[in-house]
């Protein structure tokens, strides 16, 4: 055996005997073995090289790395690798500093967090306390983290092994006009009946006990969810008429994701409570956080704030979101992002749309987007069922292995391809990712009717 045989041998080997995996049956799954990374590649053992259309999991959007954020995270380290949450320390301020800057509105209050899933625990403690309700909803077709209350308010079935049903959670129906619950004709149509319908889940369960509303402002793993216009700010008004907190799960999508630093900018609303994660570090480091309004930090002036965390806002994170963020500024990220998804992913994969019938439906926003895929497009009938696994799940599993066959890692989630390629991919990049994924369609194709 040759050296890197030896490696990915002692590598498997461990992982097998030692490693316990996120959402897996552990005897069922024989995980890719991977070597090294730079830009938008990762590669294995035996030097198969994969276009990252994944991002990771949607969260290395500068890349792999990127040479500035390893060299501050190495000159942080040789400085001050850590300190306790509760000091005053210039590296967190900094990078509270410029994340308070871009968010939206007065969201100048950083508390941070090592996750997203934490983020959102932290944010809807702040609502529950701020408020003194106990009630939060949410839609279903989100999700918001695997945390105890983050899992309750995800929508999806990665909820169903974790629900306990006493969380004070009320889950109601949001907008997706391809996949209509409320038979609207169009997505104006769409729009008002999903307020309509959050206003009456609103009335019956009490405004009075509910503490906030969390909306992912893109939906992310459920789809890559664009809200129709006038729904966010349609939902702003009715939170603000009842007094209940507005939280904006930006995890997934904050950070240039969609060709804005924050979502929210698409339709200029400011929540009250903002959760990120993810991009703020590219990965890098983990780290998360809650962006707070005035109104909410004012509750905590005099009255301490019972939450914290350990690791809040370690010096090593905080290193890594602050190169990141001056890497997103210097090198025009967040505007490379929105042109991509204009120019390159948006018509490319519309175009991919009119020569394959197995999609459906294409939608997104900057370097975010996602393939609807189905079986009949007349009667939008999904490529799998909901929650497929197994057989069931052939078609896609078949699909993803033609795409990782050609060299692209794709991201699939139940009948879908989510495409978010690192925010600064190359276009060529996705010029060779595009056709990658054209190939691998007439896969998916085959299934259709």
């Amino acid at each position: 055996m040759n050296a890197e045989a030896d490696a990915l041998a002692a590598v498997k080997d461990a992982d097998r005997k030692h490693v316990f995996h996120s959402w897996s049956a552990q005897e069922l799954i024989d995980p890719l073995a991977v070597a090294g990374a730079e830009g938008s590649y990762f590669w294995d053992y035996q030097g198969n090289r994969y276009l990252d259309f994944s991002s990771a999991l949607v969260y290395t959007n500068i890349g792999y790395q990127h040479p500035k954020v390893t060299a501050a995270v190495q000159e942080q380290a040789a400085r001050l690798n850590t300190v306790a949450p509760g000091f005053a320390v210039d590296v967190r301020s900094e990078a509270a500093r410029l994340i308070a800057e871009r968010t939206p509105g007065d969201l100048d209050k950083i508390f941070f967090t090592n996750a997203g899933a934490e983020a959102v625990e932290n944010a809807v403690r702040m609502a529950r306390l701020h408020t003194g309700r106990p009630k939060v909803l949410s839609a279903y077709r989100s999700y918001h983290g695997a945390t105890s209350t983050a899992i309750n308010l995800t929508g999806d079935a990665r909820r169903f092994g974790n629900d306990s049903a006493t969380a004070g959670v009320v889950h109601f129906w949001g907008p997706f006009a391809y996949r209509s619950p409320f038979y609207a004709a169009n997505e104006a149509e769409e729009c008002e009946r999903a307020l309509r319908h959050l206003e009456d889940t609103i009335v019956f369960e009490g405004p009075q006990s509910i503490a906030a509303v969390i909306l992912e402002t893109v939906g992310g793993a459920p789809g890559v969810l664009v809200h129709p216009d006038g729904y966010l700010p349609g939902v702003r008004e009715i939170c603000d008429r009842h007094g209940i907190v507005l939280i904006f799960d930006e995890v997934m999508v904050g950070f240039g994701r969609t060709g804005r630093w924050f979502a929210a900018e698409h339709w200029d609303v400011t929540p009250d409570l903002l959760c990120f994660a993810k991009g703020v570090t590219s990965g890098y480091v983990p780290l998360g956080g809650v962006a707070i309004s005035a109104a909410i930090a004012a509750t905590f002036a005099r009255r301490p704030y019972p939450g914290g965390l350990t690791y809040s806002g370690h010096v090593l994170a905080c290193a890594a979101a602050v190169a990141t963020i001056n890497v997103m500024e210097e090198e025009g990220v967040v505007e490379q992002s929105a042109r991509t998804g204009t120019e390159l992913l948006g018509p490319g994969l519309r175009a991919l749309a009119e020569r394959h019938p197995s999609v459906g439906e294409v939608r997104g926003l900057g370097t975010f987007w996602a393939l609807e895929l189905v079986r009949d497009r007349r009667t939008r009938e999904p490529l799998v069922p909901y929650n497929a696994s197994g057989a069931d799940n052939a078609p896609m599993a078949e699909f993803g292995s033609a795409c990782r066959k050609g060299g692209l890692w794709p991201l699939l989630a139940g009948n879908r391809i989510h495409v978010a390629p690192p925010c600064n991919i190359a276009a060529q990049d996705v010029a060779k990712g595009l056709a990658i994924l054209d190939e691998a369609l007439t896969v998916a194709d085959a299934h259709t009717v």
